[in-house]
């Protein structure tokens, strides 16, 4: 990893490519991928650029350690400004595409401007092409990826969109390796705007280590460290869908819109019932050793020959419970529909399950549907609400604007039970019942998710968490998912490893649900690859900073504490199935730790903006200017 490390520019509008270094001082301060792309949005995107414009850029940048066997190294972060929220937003894609593009030779990629027609660009080493997509544009995600890899070699490693983001439907994702996808925020409707198709990828370069010994002798502490969890065996025998039972259990897990948190039916739709029946191989993402992505197939019934990789937790809780349905044939197709369309199944749960509530309450109705019974556990209305979402048609155009966008539309008080924050749909976690996921809900940047702050060791399930818990801490008391004591802590921290693990490229199950991979292991990977010291306390630096530019972001794009907030039913409706000495979640409580967690970033508690000496001491000194001339910047 000593040679240069290398940008590419590629303008649609003007039809020209180019390339920038990436300078030791940036890549000290923002480590690579995630980090690196929030400072080229920070540069190339101005307060009020409307996200599906052209003057919005679309950044592709691979794991800084894609491509060197570090396990579970092979990830991809998405930027762009959200058509979904209006802010900042990052997304993430597993399989092998960032791989490919290091080995071509780039680490990042920041496509500009729009193309007058489908376009894709290939990318062959150092050859860069932009080319027409005629051809596949109407295709959808398997089919794009056939055409081209027979166009073009099977080795090619392919990110498209399929119709969903053809169409700007603000829940489109961006597809990698077919069944990878960076899904939240709407991602593919900024490569739909742009009339890019697809992004092509062949690579037949190599990455060269600073310290290979060094760097293989970290790597080895890590795979070691991540079979010893506890949780190991679990994840690669029932991946993701296998936390269905236990988070049931914790009466944690949204069913029906978010009207309660677990349910009876719930094994009916378990990984251990998916493993049993459906699944028909484990898949791993590039040099992962876990294997946690499924694959699946359904042989029989209406939809028989359904397949698709997946379904993961949050699909089964989307398009499964939290819309009634208990029946894997209508989740397999529905899944499907979502992958090969382009789009964030828990988006597109969510919205539906909102619609359904609206259908039930009157507010909604059948002229409304084109006809169709939006009832509750109605499966195959949840399959064609999926098509027609895709695709813009009937009521799908109105719900393709996201769940804020339509009850906005609908009104009569539909946005009380519309599950979202900043604009983004909520993950499935019942924030009534867990307070750091809470916090790190209100707060996240790009919305209400888990994949920015995962703090699921707050839940003390292993002695693997409460050994986290108790060195953020210094008690495992703490591992109390009820408890709003120290949740700051514990989410700052969290922020923090998980900013550093989307830089390096690591899958967050090796730093945040499983915990081999450790900021102290990733500081000493990052030095022994690039050559630049890094302790684990400069690389947790490294990471806030990070997150100060992301928030700064948001900031500059008017956003306030008013922002960092928790869905209207999760605040006020208390779950009927909560557990005996848990507390509620209310604005109080909210209130309470939002001034814990603003307090410990020396952010403004009035507006929530970070503050000068707070941007300065991370080394953002032009952001905090910035905010200054804008008149954000408190004190």
């Amino acid at each position: 990893m000593t040679k240069e490390k290398v940008i590419l520019h590629v303008d649609l509008s003007e039809g020209r490519t180019w390339t920038e270094p990436i300078s030791k001082q940036v890549e000290t301060a923002f480590l690579g991928s995630r980090g690196i792309n929030a400072k080229l949005l920070w540069d190339h995107v101005k307060p009020g650029t409307d996200p599906l414009g052209p003057e919005n850029v679309l950044i592709f940048g691979a794991g800084k350690l894609s491509g060197t066997g570090a396990p579970s190294s092979g990830r991809t972060t998405i930027t762009c400004k959200s058509p979904a929220t209006g802010l900042y937003l990052k997304a993430n894609s597993g399989g092998h595409w960032g791989t490919n593009l290091r080995y071509a030779g780039y680490d990042h990629l920041v496509v500009h401007g729009t193309a007058a027609q489908p376009v894709y660009i290939y990318i062959e080493d150092g050859r860069v092409e932009i080319r027409s997509a005629a051809h596949l544009w109407g295709k959808d995600v398997r089919d794009t990826t056939r055409i081209l890899r027979e166009e073009l070699g099977e080795e090619i490693e392919v990110a498209c969109i399929g119709q969903a983001g053809e169409n700007l439907v603000r829940m489109a994702g961006v597809m990698c390796s077919i069944y990878n996808t960076a899904a939240r925020g709407g991602v593919g409707a900024v490569m739909g705007s742009k009339k890019l198709k697809a992004i092509a990828v062949k690579g037949s370069g190599e990455i060269v280590l600073k310290d290979p010994v060094t760097y293989w002798k970290v790597v080895q502490e890590c795979v070691k460290g991540l079979l010893a969890d506890s949780g190991a065996s679990g994840l690669h025998a029932y991946g993701t869908s296998g936390s269905v039972l236990p988070l049931n259990e914790l009466r944690g897990f949204a069913v029906d819109n978010w009207r309660r948190g677990s349910h009876p039916n719930l094994e009916k739709i378990s990984g251990q019932t998916l493993a049993d029946k459906y699944l028909k191989r484990k898949v791993g993402c590039n040099s992962c050793i876990l294997g946690c992505h499924r694959y699946t197939e359904l042989d029989h019934g209406q939809y028989a020959g359904c397949y698709s990789g997946g379904p993961e937790l949050e699909t089964l809780g989307s398009l499964g419970c939290g819309c009634g349905v208990y029946e894997w044939e209508y989740i397999l197709k529905g899944n499907e529909l979502c992958n090969i369309y382009g789009m964030d199944t828990i988006s597109v749960g969510n919205v539906i399950a909102w619609a359904m509530e609206c259908y039930e309450r009157g507010v909604l109705t059948k002229k409304d549907t084109g006809g169709l019974e939006l009832t509750w556990g109605n499966g195959e209305a949840v399959v064609e609400m999926v098509r027609q979402i895709a695709f813009r048609e009937g009521l799908g155009n109105l719900l393709a604007e996201g769940v804020r966008r339509a009850a906005q539309q609908v009104g009569q008080d539909s946005w009380k039970w519309a599950i979202e924050v900043k604009g983004l749909e909520q993950s499935r976690v019942d924030t009534r019942k867990a307070m750091a996921y809470a916090l790190a809900f209100a707060v996240n940047p790009r919305g209400a998710d888990h994949l920015h702050t995962e703090t699921f060791a707050e839940f003390g399930l292993s002695p693997e968490a409460r050994a986290i818990i108790k060195d953020i801490t210094g008690d495992e008391k703490y591992a109390n998912p009820y408890s709003i004591d120290k949740r700051a802590e514990i989410v700052r921290w969290h922020e923090d490893c998980y900013a550093v693990t989307d830089c390096l490229g690591f899958c967050a199950f090796t730093t945040t649900a499983l915990f081999g991979v450790t900021p102290d292991r990733m500081a000493r990977l990052f030095a022994a690859a690039t050559g630049l010291e890094m302790s684990e306390e400069e690389i947790m630096k490294a990471g806030r900073r990070i997150m100060n530019l992301e928030k700064a972001f948001n900031v500059r794009e008017g956003a306030s504490r008013q922002d960092d907030t928790a869905p209207w039913r999760l605040l006020n409706e208390p779950a009927p199935d909560l557990p005996e000495g848990a507390t509620v979640l209310s604005q109080e409580k909210l209130d309470e730790m939002l001034d814990a967690y603003y307090t410990l970033h020396n952010w403004d508690l009035k507006t929530s903006w970070p503050k000068r000496e707070t941007l300065v001491e991370l080394g953002l000194d032009e952001v905090a200017r910035e905010l200054e001339a804008m008149g954000k910047l408190p004190g």
